[in-house]
């Protein structure tokens, strides 16, 4: 997320996850007595277990969230993807294909497990260890919960969320399992130009709050979200912000008063290829505003600390893989943005698939 996104394509389909059967194997060659544990119900997910079931394994998907889906039911926003169609598919997983689903579960290794978003309704924390000795196999599919900070004076208190927060708050309301609904006054700025600034932004705008701004560091043209999608967002009234950066929050008597912006201009093309932001001193303003939304990026969220049970993280926290997606464990694989960095949908569904066959490969020979 929160650069999970949908194409076009995708809004119109049902999302059936077992998409290579129609219906459960009459003979499963021994499959059925194999365990595979999924730790993650998001659409890598979703996606391996309506690969294994398909194949007649028995397949068991754990994850923190109280119903299946990850972001595309508890972040992005109903006007790209109805959680309706994405929890049709789950129940033909489960009262057809009889996966196990496990929800309210937190999957963790080695130490007390590091704070995340979405953690509203976590019941229980499973060690990892439990999981990967009771499994054949395991695949970890837990996506970005954790947002990255502005770090800026004035950020920590009421009146500043992340983007997934933001959109997480709303859909546990709307699905009832609050009774409180977010509220985020007139005046929202949405600090970045990603997807999970956009999907923030339109939040906003079906909630009815009357200012929507975007502020970016750079320009229209590198943001992440792209082009047409800033477009989009402004056609509908959001006001798009360019070349400014912010450097504080302005609070008063505790509340969010202002943030102040230092204005930019572009240099020399950073690391990422794209011209690097600079500041122009003496350039700040204050820009009125009620709640402030950062949305600059999420950090993968393992289930695991670095080398633990042989499962490497590089220095942004990413599951290490080889070239079949199996870890530094020789009974677990990884895949989706827990891999990759945030992504889009359709690349965590590829990978995972990628994953899922590696696995069965595995698996077959062990059968044989």
């Amino acid at each position: 997320m929160l650069k999970e996104t949908l194409c076009k394509t995708w809004r119109l389909l049902f999302l059936r996850f077992t998409w290579m059967c129609k219906n459960p194997p009459s003979t499963t060659a021994g499959r059925s007595r194999i365990k595979i544990s999924i730790i993650g119900a998001g659409p890598g997910g979703l996606a391996a277990a309506g690969y294994f079931a398909c194949l007649g394994y028995s397949v068991t998907v754990y994850d923190k969230q109280p119903l299946p889906g990850g972001m595309m039911v508890f972040a992005i926003p109903k006007v790209r993807i109805r959680d309706e169609t994405v929890l049709e598919g789950v129940y033909e997983l489960r009262d057809k294909f009889g996966v196990v689903f496990k929800n309210n579960i937190k999957i963790f290794g080695d130490h007390e497990p590091p704070k995340e978003e979405g953690e509203h309704f976590v019941k229980e924390i499973v060690n990892l260890k439990d999981i990967v000795d009771e499994s054949d196999a395991v695949l970890i599919t837990t996506g970005t919960w954790q947002s990255r900070k502005l770090r800026i004076p004035g950020e920590e208190g009421s009146g500043v969320m992340s983007a997934v927060e933001y959109l997480y708050d709303i859909r546990v309301w709307e699905k009832g399992l609050v009774d409180h609904k977010p509220s985020v006054g007139r005046k929202v700025v949405i600090i970045g130009a990603g997807l999970s600034a956009v999907d923030a932004a339109l939040e906003a705008l079906e909630q009815g709050v009357e200012e929507v701004m975007i502020a970016y560091r750079r320009t229209k043209k590198q943001a992440p979200a792209g082009v047409y999608e800033i477009n989009k967002l402004a056609r509908r009234g959001v006001k798009w912000i360019e070349l400014v950066s912010p450097v504080e929050i302005i609070r008063e008597n505790g509340r969010v008063k202002a943030i102040r912006l230092q204005k930019m201009r572009l240099g020399e093309p950073d690391e990422s290829g794209r011209p690097r932001p600079i500041p122009i001193p003496g350039s700040e303003y204050d820009l009125e505003a009620d709640t402030i939304i950062e949305a600059i990026g999420e950090i993968p969220t393992p289930p695991v600390a670095n080398g633990y049970l042989g499962i490497k993280l590089d220095r942004r926290n990413k599951i290490i893989v080889d070239e079949k997606f199996r870890t530094g464990n020789p009974k677990v694989w990884a895949a989706g943005d827990v891999v990759t960095g945030p992504s889009f949908i359709g690349n965590a569904i590829k990978t995972a698939l990628y994953a899922s066959k590696s696995i069965h490969t595995y698996l077959s020979s062990k059968i044989l």
